[in-house]
């Protein structure tokens, strides 16, 4: 696979439009079907039911499945691609959330998960405009070492153009998928031809096996001064990280964890890393198939380290999942600019050929109960420019935690 863009939460923002980082969670497997990490991180069913309207999008999402499972079903009769058909289905629902998956990309991210993958280490979304960029480079992987920066224009892959076509192909392209979705080796070449103003050039890379590094921790300003705690996306093992490095770090200097970019990932992650700052207590109600659940912070947090959470634009998913819970839950300031909005569950479903389509079958809300999808998590501090300047600045007046 190209890297862990491809199975970024969200997917896609319009048919094929954006693989960013990570599928399972963000309310997707883990929310909507229980396939938690965590024995601790549990999904409560609540009393009442959600409003109507949002039962009736989960009717028609069980309709779309059907049509979906049925083209798969009659492409795999005719010899073609029922991976492709259910595709083309799907992209006529309306939900700007809903995937399809080949059998060899799901299984792809369910690996990614895991922190392993073969791929360039390079993120793509895809533009209104159909353009492909570069979202994310993985520091050290193939990509980053041939220069190639995030906002860099993806035209080509090995001499095919990929603007207007879905995230889906231009991943797979990326990853050297063969005709029955097995990805290239390790060592296989790839080439890109890119745009970065108005220069134009083309690259070969080799893939190679590359490990997720999702949680990244250090002290930028030097000894004495705020720890810094980088979740790139929530994989498998992010909220242990996560707590080690609050052990770790001195509580009279606080903390800055830094949410910008994160695209979502595993759910059961980002309540684990909630229980990390939290004395239990709820971290997010959601619907799905008209039952309420809720989430809960596990056992005993960090309640007294200051704490400042930095989000932008780039923030998605289940990383607003948490960004509200600490905003809500009075734990921690917010600052940055707003940020994206994807506060829908998708569920997953088995197609008789075996690819996998996503729906949306559901919404999140905050403790305090404010929606995200859509809307976004609005930070304490709205700062555009310089925001982990004025993140420090605000952290350094809110105490100690001694």
């Amino acid at each position: 696979m190209s890297g862990p863009c491809s199975y970024d939460r969200p997917r896609r923002i319009r048919r094929g439009a954006a693989l960013t980082l990570f599928l399972t969670g963000v309310l997707a497997a883990g929310a909507a079907t229980g396939t938690w990490d965590d024995a601790a991180d549990v999904a409560e069913p609540a009393a009442r039911s959600r409003p109507a309207e949002d039962t009736v999008a989960d009717r028609a999402s069980v309709e779309w499945a059907a049509r979906a499972a049925r083209a798969a079903a009659q492409a795999a009769a005719d010899g073609k691609s029922g991976a492709q058909a259910a595709a083309d289905v799907v992209s006529r629902s309306g939900d700007r959330w809903s995937t399809v998956y080949t059998p060899g990309e799901f299984e792809d991210f369910q690996a990614q998960l895991g922190g392993a993958y073969v791929g360039v280490g390079l993120w793509v979304r895809q533009r209104e405009d159909g353009r492909i960029t570069v979202s994310r480079v993985q520091p050290g992987g193939p990509a980053a070492r041939a220069g190639i920066t995030v906002g860099d224009r993806l035209d080509a892959v090995d001499g095919s153009p990929v603007q207007g076509r879905p995230v889906t192909e231009t991943v797979a392209r990326l990853r050297g998928d063969g005709p029955e979705g097995s990805d290239a080796a390790a060592g296989t070449p790839v080439r890109l031809d890119l745009r970065r103003g108005a220069r134009q050039w083309s690259v070969t890379l080799h893939r190679t096996r590359l490990h997720t590094q999702n949680v990244t921790v250090d002290r930028p300003a030097g000894a004495g001064s705020p720890t810094r705690i980088k979740i790139a996306a929530f994989a498998k093992g992010t909220g242990a990280a996560v707590r080690r490095a609050v052990r770790t770090a001195d509580p009279r200097a606080g903390l800055l964890l830094d949410l910008r970019g994160n695209t979502g990932g595993l759910v059961s992650e980002a309540v684990a890393t909630a229980s990390v700052f939290l004395d239990g207590g709820l971290v997010a109600t959601y619907d799905v198939h008209g039952s309420q659940r809720a989430l809960y912070a596990a056992g005993t947090g960090d309640t007294r380290t200051p704490l400042v959470v930095l989000v932008d634009g780039g923030t998605m998913s289940a990383a607003e999942l948490l960004s509200g819970a600490l905003q809500d839950r009075g734990r921690a300031v917010v600052v940055g600019s707003p940020t994206f909005g994807k506060g829908s569950i998708q569920m997953p479903s088995e197609l008789p050929d075996g690819s996998v389509a996503e729906l949306t079958v559901g919404h999140y809300r905050t403790p305090a109960g404010r929606a995200v999808d859509g809307a976004g998590i609005t930070p304490d501090l709205i700062v555009e420019d310089h925001a982990e300047k004025r993140a420090r600045t605000v952290l350094s007046g809110l105490g100690t935690g001694t």
